[in-house]
């Protein structure tokens, strides 16, 4: 292999020569061999970077900190790592220390070498081009880290966002199919009154539906980002009307509703909205897992179980018992829940470990939540394009159960009272007799009124007030 040599403040090192990356990058790849995960893999943050770096060129440019030349070179660089050509470059670990200072030097040394390469040079020619003084010129990476995390965070949620849309469309195209089947409600796993199954799953589409909004919430906060503020908030290296017009020409390249912080010294150090993103992902993978959990109850068995739904099957569920089929993608959503439940204590241990004017530990959070992030968006299709629309109702099943549970009883408290209604269940319980017959031989003097009452079909919903026994 053939190498070239850089040098940094701790002195010389040899870097392959075809890289675009430096010294810098390198001293990272062997400083952070932890998770074996580049920086590379979450695509949306290199993209961010990307555009950070040419908003804040176009910036310089603009104030004329920077000769023409460099700059147009430097843009066009850019341009060429938001593409993805060289994604293979942005090579440190997602877990390191410094702040996501590698991740900022990585970018700084692969625009550098690309820029030194469109205009004829060779890699590692800084006296030309210089990753520091003039890719990185009037940034800090505590304000381009941060910058481009939000960045990538709005990207990732925007595809959560359209999984959950999708989902719910699923979820309601089951509510409608199923909205003539009548079975029995639940609660603490016995049996309740009746509603029909397309209620429950309508249901499901209500609650996954009401994360849309919280989530396009959290994307506008986080649009709210600290370019400009450099190392710690008092814009420091940079010149006045710089914060204002990089974050300008950001928002003109990636397209999204940027704004600078009112306060960039307290943007520069406050984690409290990835704590807030965090808990919402949280909140979204405790609902996905508590409908995962009623499914796979729901479709238990198929004998000796519930069994009032049929999941579609995907996979042979055994290798020992033949003919068996598992809940495996209900099992999988729920698997990710627990991930990103996990994930949110990670986050908020990171951000409430951030001292003074900085939380150094941005690269913990950055991983967590852009895996969260990816993860559920996944999970929430894989659900409804392997599991939700595949799922088959068992009407005679649901209807035999209903007419099999005393829960029907409730609806003769009303018209009996309660105590007289919890006698006949007793009654029943103990005898196995049919509640109708119970009644009628109670003397009520209006027992007919009074077992119509035990029509599931007027259970499901609250009854008209001229309707009495």
């Amino acid at each position: 292999m053939q190498y070239r040599t850089e040098h940094d403040s701790l002195g010389e090192h040899k870097v392959p020569a075809d890289a675009y990356y430096g010294v810098q990058t390198l001293r990272a790849l062997e400083n952070f061999d932890i998770s074996g995960i580049p920086i590379s893999r979450f695509e949306r943050m290199i993209q961010a970077l990307a555009e950070v770096k040419k908003a804040s060129c176009l910036a310089n440019m603009e104030l004329d900190l920077l000769p023409e030349a460099v700059g147009e070179a430097i843009v066009q660089a850019c341009r060429d790592v938001r593409s993805g050509m060289l994604d293979a470059q942005f090579v440190v670990d997602v877990v390191q220390g410094g702040a996501g200072t590698s991740v900022n030097m990585n970018a700084n040394e692969v625009i550098c070498n690309r820029a030194l390469e469109l205009m004829g040079h060779a890699k590692g020619e800084y006296g030309i081009i210089h990753p520091l003084n003039h890719v990185n010129l009037s940034q800090s990476t505590n304000d381009v880290y941060p910058t481009a995390f939000r960045i990538a965070l709005v990207r990732y949620i925007d595809d959560l966002v359209q999984a959950i849309r999708t989902l719910r469309v699923g979820l309601d195209a089951k509510g409608g199919e199923f909205s003539r089947v009548i079975k029995m409600g639940r609660t603490q796993l016995q049996d309740a009154v009746p509603i029909t199954l397309g209620a429950e799953f309508s249901a499901w589409g209500v609650t996954v539906g009401e994360d849309v909004q919280r989530l396009e919430e959290m994307r506008l906060l986080l649009c709210e980002v600290n370019m400009g503020a450099t190392a710690v908030g008092t814009g420091i290296n940079s010149v006045v009307g710089y914060a204002d017009l990089v974050v300008e020409r950001l928002a003109d390249i990636t397209g999204l509703p940027l704004r600078r912080a009112e306060n960039l010294i307290e943007a520069t150090s406050d984690a409290g909205a990835y704590v807030m993103l965090s808990g919402m992902l949280k909140r979204i993978a405790v609902k996905l897992s508590k409908i995962c959990n009623d499914l796979r109850l729901l479709s238990s068995g198929p004998f000796t179980g519930l069994h009032e739904i049929n999941l579609p099957p995907v996979q042979p569920g055994s290798s020992i018992m033949p003919g068996k089929v598992n809940p495996v993608i209900p099992e999988l959503v729920n698997q990710v829940a627990y991930q990103v439940v996990g994930n949110d204590m990670t986050v908020t241990m990171a951000a409430e470990s951030g001292q003074l004017q900085l939380n150094v530990f941005l690269p913990i959070i950055a991983f967590n939540l852009f895996q969260g992030l990816e993860m559920l968006s996944r999970a929430v299709l894989t659900l409804r394009s392997r599991c939700i629309d595949g799922i088959t109702a068992n009407p005679e099943r649901c209807l035999a159960l209903v007419k099999g549970s005393l829960g029907v009883v409730t609806a003769l408290a009303p018209a009996i009272g309660y105590e007289d209604a919890a006698m006949l269940v007793k009654k029943a319980q103990e005898s196995g007799r049919d509640v109708c017959s119970l009644v009628r031989e109670a003397g009520y003097e209006n027992a007919e009124e009074i077992c119509a009452l035990l029509d599931p079909e007027q259970m499901l919903a609250p009854r008209a007030r001229s309707a009495k026994a």
